[in-house]
């Protein structure tokens, strides 16, 4: 944990101080950015292994730069802190690249479960990637590039959709239960990670939908089964 690099982002002054020196007391290495207008060059300085990301910045907002950094770093794991709790601001929230969402207030112990869990996650998936490259149907499928290749046609991915196809691809052909997937990739299973697995499952069969013989499909009140062949 000690070389672990988070770049937070807050504004709010009084509780960047106090939640930037807890987590230095815990052993990370942190860089505070206090204005989304100078999150880009900093994080381009610290090359961090997760960002912590408000939502209310001046200059430039979070849900602005989480989209941003996606584009520009497709691997680093994002988690917005905002007071914003609406499920809207939610699914917005992971629709601008963020991998986990905490409402303020929140615990510092809360906090750094989240961290480790992302950054576990990664560590996991990165070593999937390493497998490289698998056919599914009559699409290749990259999942480090974050590519869906049919018929040269190129498909870029966000990283949670990578992350989902990922793990139906590793358990092609069988009940996924829809609480363990909600927890392996979003980390936990509340109704609004729900809404937001719904709504990237389907982009996940629009992506594919040019090969009838890949189907995702959805077992009520149990969870889902990604058919091949």
């Amino acid at each position: 944990m000690s070389n672990t690099k988070i770049l937070y982002v807050e504004d709010e002054a009084a509780l960047a101080y106090i939640v930037k020196d807890a987590l230095i007391a815990r052993g990370y290495e942190v860089e505070l950015v206090e204005d989304g207008g100078e999150v880009m060059n900093a994080c381009k300085a610290m090359q961090p292994d997760i960002c912590l990301l408000d939502v209310m910045l001046p200059n430039v907002d979070g849900f602005s730069l989480g989209t941003q950094l996606r584009q520009e770093y497709p691997q680093l794991p994002i988690i917005f802190l905002t007071a914003k709790n609406q499920t809207n601001d939610v699914l917005k929230g992971f629709r601008s690249g963020g991998n986990d969402y905490i409402r303020k207030p929140f615990s510092l112990e809360e906090l750094i479960v989240r961290i480790e869990n992302l950054l576990t996650l990664q560590g996991t998936n990165q070593k999937e990637r390493e497998v490289n490259q698998h056919m599914i149907g009559n699409y290749h499928f990259d999942p480090q590039k974050m590519e869906l290749v049919l018929q040269g046609r190129i498909k870029k991915l966000t990283y949670r959709e990578t992350e989902l196809l990922m793990a139906f691809v590793k358990n092609k052909n069988e009940v996924i239960q829809k609480n363990e997937l909600l927890i392996q990739i979003w980390g936990d299973d509340t109704i609004s990670n729900a809404r937001s697995m719904d709504v990237y499952i389907t982009k996940l069969r629009n992506h594919l939908a040019d090969d009838s013989s890949i189907q995702i499909l959805t077992l009520r009140g149990v969870g889902y089964r990604f058919v091949v062949g």
